[in-house]
């Protein structure tokens, strides 16, 4: 089921009828005109705005659904008549298929009986696109409020999903949900841990929910969002430094370790680099091997008549010989040489 546009009779009344913009807008060098009623006024005018701009590109949608499906039907199979017709009007393709995103979002919300076309005009057009991206539940809640006739802008959308998202949660305990409920502990707090959370084993996870079942107080979940967040990262990076795995090293242990002597932040931070240095070194190698390969090539096609391109190479054997040496300034005072040695099987 989809949302019934206005007629084509409704539609040419609407744009024969003149559109005036013609606001009235206060003087900035008058000093008679408190601050505050200053910036009312001019953010009076801009919600204006910007509903008419959100109510255009979601009518711009709908004609762009309409010449793609048009030319899915009757076109050359490529889209050349629905690309030209961007073309002549200086339309990407990219912005082409968000307008058309945005417009099946509203039509698909007014089907539902989420919304009604005059609540689409207590949004922003930033808010309505967020509202699109929301999880159904989350568009409810939106749309409800819209409904009430409250003035839905982006903060209003985060705000409502944070809500959502912590009140949906299996993994926060029934007593912190019911201090979110209260307001007494934000659910933008909460959004955050619930995420780290979700990357956790149950057995950290037990922790953490008895921690905060016992505390539930803003301090204490942002202490607890950052030690799952560190305890994501160590166990995530740890499971992939391959000299670790070479070794008999209880990882759990040394989280424990990690855990008591408060320092899982740093040991977090040692394992992630130790991923990368390994990643960096594999790189290193592929990098190393390659351009040696290619240094051999171009010798063979080379010869003494060549002497620019002899020179080049003799000059790029610090590269590509077993000791590569690069230097770290121009001065040539800070020099770094690593040998490679390789144990290659077969």
């Amino acid at each position: 089921m989809t949302a019934v546009p206005p007629s084509t009779d409704k539609i040419i009344d609407a744009l024969e009828t003149p559109i005036e913009f013609n606001f009235q807008l206060p003087d900035p060098e008058d000093e008679a005109v408190q601050e505050i009623d200053f910036r009312q006024q001019l953010d009076t005018v801009w919600k204006v705005c910007d509903r008419f701009d959100l109510q255009t590109d979601i009518w711009r949608g709908r004609i762009l659904r309409a010449i793609r499906d048009r030319e899915k039907k009757g076109g050359d199979g490529r889209g050349t008549g629905f690309l030209n017709w961007l073309k002549q009007r200086e339309i990407t393709k990219s912005q082409a298929y968000a307008l058309i995103q945005l417009a099946n979002s509203a039509d698909a919300l007014l089907a539902e009986g989420q919304l009604n076309l005059n609540s689409i005009n207590n949004f922003s057009k930033r808010a309505f696109v967020e509202t699109a991206k929301s999880d159904p539940e989350v568009q409810k809640l939106i749309s409800e409020a819209a409904q009430n006739g409250d003035h839905i802008t982006r903060r209003e959308v985060k705000q409502l999903s944070d809500q959502w998202t912590a009140m949906s949660s299996e993994l926060l305990p029934d007593t912190v949900k019911e201090k979110a409920s209260e307001g007494t502990l934000p659910a933008c707090n909460l959004v955050p841990l619930v995420k780290e959370m979700e990357k956790l084993p149950d057995g950290h996870i037990d922790l953490i929910q008895k921690e905060v079942s016992e505390n539930p107080d803003v301090d204490t979940v942002k202490l607890l969002t950052s030690e799952a967040r560190n305890l994501a990262k160590y166990l995530d990076a740890a499971s992939k430094v391959q000299t670790l795995k070479n070794h008999s090293i209880d990882l759990e242990m040394a989280l424990e370790e990690a855990l008591r002597l408060d320092c899982l932040s740093t040991t977090a931070a040692l394992v992630t680099q130790a991923t990368q240095l390994e990643q960096t070194v594999a790189k290193l190698y592929t990098t190393w091997k390659r351009v040696g390969s290619l240094a051999d090539r171009l010798y063979v096609d080379t010869g003494a008549s060549n002497p620019n391109l002899r020179s080049m190479l003799t000059s790029l054997e610090s590269l590509n010989s077993e000791v590569i040496e690069v230097q770290l300034d121009d001065a040539g005072e800070k020099i770094v040489r690593l040998r490679v040695m390789t144990n290659e099987s077969g």
